[in-house]
């Protein structure tokens, strides 16, 4: 059984405990590394510099201030025999893993290559795929 390693875990830490519960269940049954969690300025600002966000800092749903925790998480799928993937279909085959957890815990949330909700993934313009953030209450 896949299990997150030492520093998914810290990451994890740093974000909301149902973002935890998601993805703690998650990993269970695929195996995905944690990638980022919370993002001070810094971070934020050299995500959005990359192109890996559009969004400064504090504007973001990584950009909580301790002790307050993200709302936002980034996970990148592993395969078997070759780590982590960033591939866009092994991404969507996780996506829809977690989406299902999330809704299995009553959880909403959204994930970065369906930023309307609206379950087409074609209508995007800008995607992240290894992106989940929670909304609503």
């Amino acid at each position: 059984m896949p299990s997150f390693s030492r520093s998914s875990l810290a990451k994890l830490k740093t974000c909301d405990p149902r973002l935890g519960a998601i993805f703690k269940a998650v990993v269970k049954h695929l195996d995905c590394i944690v990638v980022c969690g919370r993002r001070g300025m810094v971070e934020q600002e050299k995500a959005y510099l990359e192109g890996k966000s559009k969004l400064h800092y504090p504007d973001s749903s990584h950009n909580a201030e301790p002790p307050d925790l993200s709302m936002a998480v980034d996970v990148v799928p592993c395969v078997k025999g070759k780590g982590a993937v960033w591939d866009s279909r092994q991404c969507c085959v996780l996506a829809g893993y977690v989406m299902a957890r999330a809704y299995d815990f009553g959880y909403g949330i959204r994930w970065g290559g369906d930023w309307d909700m609206d379950l087409d993934v074609n209508d995007q313009t800008f995607n992240d795929l290894v992106h989940y953030e929670l909304v609503g209450e």
